[in-house]
């Protein structure tokens, strides 16, 4: 019978765990509010859609899935069955409010950068976004992260930023400020996927952890790994920095699932 029982829901739309209970359990885990990871698990063999998207699913039934900063509230989960069977379940997500930070003494180049860097920024941008696209069945993302660096949070994601005056993008990052030469850790087993200079990030890494998932971590002062390379989580990969735009050093780690933009400190709290 194609018919869902009740949600059994722990503190409403900020649930760290949803379990759906059908035939057999749909389980998902993470909070359900903007920015935030969710990782799930369906039967054995199941195809599952967020929205219409399809997601890539393991042997086991795992899958992910994720919205970004200002996303819309309401979406839903299609799960098709080896029977066929075909099931909706709806999902609704909470608003968040952001913080406003406002930052003086920023290089003006990096506010607005001159003319003679445009296509060097545009370069970066198309880098960064096309590794981001990377799909592979490496299932590290479903394990607990470790948090990169040690010290103070310095700077949340989903914050918008006003340098000098001059607002501009939300932050989609953690901010860590930590003295320069501080270690870098791999938050999970992965491969680095880009290694280099960007002119905002300064020495950027991003590393595939797997099922669209990757970490950014930023404004490094020494990289350590290279691409291609395989990583164990813990390993050391780079020493924090002051690289790009920045006023002191620290490690900006951000977390997509492909171009979404998601929350790091939400998977630190489940």
């Amino acid at each position: 019978m194609k018919v869902w029982l009740k949600a059994l829901l722990l503190s409403s739309s900020m649930a760290t765990v949803l379990v759906v209970q059908a035939a057999e359990e749909i389980l998902l885990s993470g909070k359900l509010t903007q920015g935030s990871l969710i990782r799930g698990k369906a039967p054995a063999g199941a195809k599952v859609w967020f929205n219409n998207q399809p997601l890539s699913i393991t042997p086991e039934g795992r899958f992910v899935f994720g919205i970004g900063r200002d996303a819309a509230l309401n979406h839903q989960l299609t799960i098709v069955k080896t029977d066929a069977s075909r099931n909706v379940m709806p999902l609704t997500f909470s608003a968040r409010q952001y913080d406003i930070q406002r930052i003086s003494g920023v290089a003006q180049k990096y506010v607005t950068p001159p003319a003679e860097v445009t296509e060097r920024i545009k370069n970066d941008t198309r880098k960064v976004q096309a590794v981001r696209n990377t799909l592979t069945a490496n299932t590290a993302i479903f394990s607990a992260p470790l948090r990169p660096a040690e010290g103070r949070v310095s700077g949340v994601y989903g914050s918008q930023r006003v340098f000098n005056g001059e607002p501009r993008n939300p932050h989609f990052g953690l901010d860590i400020a930590a003295p320069v030469g501080a270690p870098v850790l791999a938050p999970w087993d992965g491969e680095v996927l880009l290694a280099e200079d960007l002119y905002f990030s300064g020495l950027t890494l991003i590393i595939d952890h797997g099922m669209g998932v990757t970490s950014t971590l930023m404004h490094l002062h020494v990289i350590n790994v290279s691409v291609g390379q395989q990583l164990r989580q813990g390993d050391k990969v780079a020493e924090v920095g002051a690289s790009g735009r920045v006023t002191g050093p620290h490690l900006d780690w951000r977390i997509n699932w492909l171009q979404e933009r998601l929350d790091p400190q939400l998977l630190l709290t489940e």
